[in-house]
């Protein structure tokens, strides 16, 4: 029987940690970790984003990330990698991948709004 999408975000949720906004913020206060935006343009254009995210849409992620691309951003080689995006369902997928690459220690926030009502700052999009 062929999975549906809920089938594959159950399956990422189950696979990548989810974090809380408070935990987000203590990472970030600290810069341990690297925040990628997965939504697209306008959605951040929209809200914002964490401070210093990398704005990569879920469409281009595999080739923003492979350890073997040149276009992959050297700011991901922080010890911790925090996915975000509108709900948490592309943030679970992407996080999924990026353990696939050998990412070790992916965790997902969830939804933006999760990040900005637990009181974290907003950088205009």
């Amino acid at each position: 029987m062929p999975k549906t999408v809920k089938d594959m975000v159950a399956a990422a949720n189950a696979a990548v940690p989810r974090i809380s906004a408070a935990e987000a913020q203590a990472l970030h206060a600290k810069g341990e970790a690297v925040f990628i935006d997965l939504r697209e343009p306008a959605e951040i254009a929209a809200s914002g984003k964490v401070p210093g995210a990398l704005a990569i849409p879920r469409g281009l992620l595999e080739f923003r990330v492979d350890p073997e691309s040149p276009a992959r951003d050297p700011a991901l080689g922080k010890p911790v990698v925090i996915t975000y995006c509108a709900s948490g369902g592309r943030a679970a997928l992407a996080g999924q991948m990026m353990q696939d690459l050998g990412y070790a220690d992916v965790r997902n926030l969830g939804g933006f709004k999760d990040w900005a009502e637990g009181g974290g700052p907003v950088e205009k999009g």
